[in-house]
């Protein structure tokens, strides 16, 4: 098999009620007093309403004959008919209690902190580490990921598993691969792109990582969470680099998984490198020549942090080998996608382990 980085392939509008009728909220024709008053009608100016409206108060110091619906009476008196909100005069009882003056207080229930719960997918949970880099983030309910407009991938996404995560009722026969609609037409995925190119379409953060809800799991099939991957990576190599992932969380309390695309340079006839790599259907989807998988492991008891980061190529690959024959120093990664993991882990621990061969 040749070297990994050698590889390559590519969101009761009343209208009138009728000739007949008064409008929802007329307060009658200008300079007259309206036949039927609108409403939310309080009777033409300097002028008493015959019939006051609905909120009607009553004309400037005087007592409506009938007060409104939400009434209180005038000034210093208690209104004859309370309105329906009515309280009664300032310190006396109402003779007609309101409509919500006998709603009962319910007592509001104690929230004890043990009882607070934070979903397995919650962005500050998952992203606790940081953010390799800052375009394009979207968030899922299981997943965080940086979208790349330009080759219809994903850039990374980052996903954090434990024991919560890998147990639930989430079941993927009622999940499809469908279109990401909060990315531009121009720029996103469809399932029509990958129909007979001989690619699966791979998902970065698995399915099977998030059964803890069926939202959890569906948004993993986002096309923006997948790319053109080799069918016998994706159902073999690949499969089992994702179940190392799952296992570890019996040894870890959290693994933090971000994985993404690479685009690496091959030395051709001519001496000299280039990135070169396929693209699929009218979207033109890019398949990646390689892919990576960093895995941030938090130690027991907080004793600081191990880190493993994987590339493998984005062709068959013989499944006898070993996966750590595809560990690579984090620099590597970091060099050839343009992204930064050291740094934002550093800022939450002081004691880094890097695991490069097992």
């Amino acid at each position: 098999m040749a070297p990994w980085w050698r590889s390559g392939v590519t969101l009761l509008l009343g209208a009138g009620l009728g000739a007949a009728g008064t409008r929802i909220l007329s307060t009658g024709a200008r300079g007259e007093e309206p036949q039927t008053p609108g409403l939310l009608s309080t009777g033409a100016r300097g002028e008493e309403p015959q019939t006051p409206g609905l909120l009607s108060t009553g004309a400037r110091g005087e007592e409506p004959q009938t007060p409104g619906l939400l009434s209180t009476g005038t000034r210093g008196e208690e209104p004859q008919t309370p309105g329906l909100l009515s309280t009664g005069a300032r310190g006396e009882e109402p003779q007609t209690p309101g409509l919500l003056s006998t709603v009962p207080v319910l007592p509001v229930p104690r929230v004890y902190a043990s009882e607070l719960t934070v979903s397995p997918g919650a962005p500050a949970a998952v992203m606790k580490y940081g953010f390799p880099s800052l375009a394009n983030i979207k968030t899922r309910e299981s997943y965080i990921t940086s979208y790349d407009p330009r080759t219809r991938t994903a850039s990374w996404v980052i996903e954090r598993l434990n024991s919560g995560t890998l147990k639930g009722s989430g079941d993927r026969k009622y999940c499809e691969f469908r279109e990401d609609d909060s990315v531009h037409a121009f720029h996103r995925a469809t399932n029509q792109d990958f129909r007979g190119s001989g690619f699966d379409r791979g998902h970065l953060a698995a399915a099977a990582n998030h059964k803890w809800s069926q939202k959890a799991m569906e948004d993993t099939f986002y096309l923006s969470n997948v790319a053109p991957q080799n069918p016998h990576l994706n159902q073999n190599t690949w499969n089992n680099l994702e179940k190392l992932s799952r296992s570890l969380t019996h040894r870890y309390p959290n693994v933090y998984v971000c994985t993404g695309p690479l685009y690496l340079p091959r030395q051709e006839a001519d001496g000299k490198l280039y990135v070169r790599y396929q693209v699929l259907g009218r979207n033109h989807v890019a398949v990646p020549t390689h892919f990576f998988k960093v895995l941030i492991l938090e130690q027991p008891d907080g004793r600081g942090v191990e880190l493993r980061s994987y590339v493998l190529p984005n062709e068959p690959v013989d499944e006898k080998l070993p996966l750590e024959r595809f560990l690579v120093p984090i620099e590597t990664i970091e060099r050839a996608s343009g992204l930064l993991f050291v740094p934002n882990i550093m800022k939450r621990t002081s004691s880094l382990q890097a695991i490069t061969s097992k």
